[in-house]
């Protein structure tokens, strides 16, 4: 996918109202509050062959700088967030509401931006126990922990 397909991904999230109910759907999951999407996984335009593709961090950080410079261009700088108290906050039994539970065992950081009454975040995500990598997005109007 290209820059300019993530961010219709993203505005389509934005436009979509959020379920009563966990549900999956073609880019990823939404529930209460959030959509949580994958735009970029190991398996987009990668050959079968190659199974090294997914477990190197870089095209997927650079995937994410474009995808951050594009939204900054649309809506100013955004935040830094660094999920590890969340994370930690979360193994030690405190409630988290998701995404962000979810999201803090997947991510390290994202990208944020406030606009109107929901975040929208980006970030390169791995799976628990995973060694490839995902480029996620996220619209929620659940402000963070």
């Amino acid at each position: 996918m290209t820059t300019a397909q993530h961010l219709a991904a993203i505005d389509l999230l934005r436009g979509r109202p959020f379920p009563a109910q966990r549900e999956r759907s073609q880019l990823g999951d939404s529930g209460p509050g959030y959509h949580l999407a994958r735009l970029r996984t190991p398996a987009d335009g990668l050959d079968a062959s190659d199974r090294t593709a997914g477990r190197s961090r870089e095209p997927y950080e650079a995937e994410c700088e474009a995808l951050v410079a594009a939204l900054s261009s649309r809506w100013g700088q955004g935040q830094w967030f660094a999920l590890w108290s969340v994370f930690i906050g979360s193994i030690c039994g405190e409630e988290i509401p998701q995404p962000w539970e979810e999201l803090s065992h997947c991510v390290e950081d994202l990208h944020m931006w406030r606009v109107g009454s929901h975040w929208t975040a980006v970030g390169v995500s791995r799976a628990e126990g995973e060694d490839e990598y995902r480029l996620i997005a996220v619209v929620t109007d659940v402000d963070p922990p």
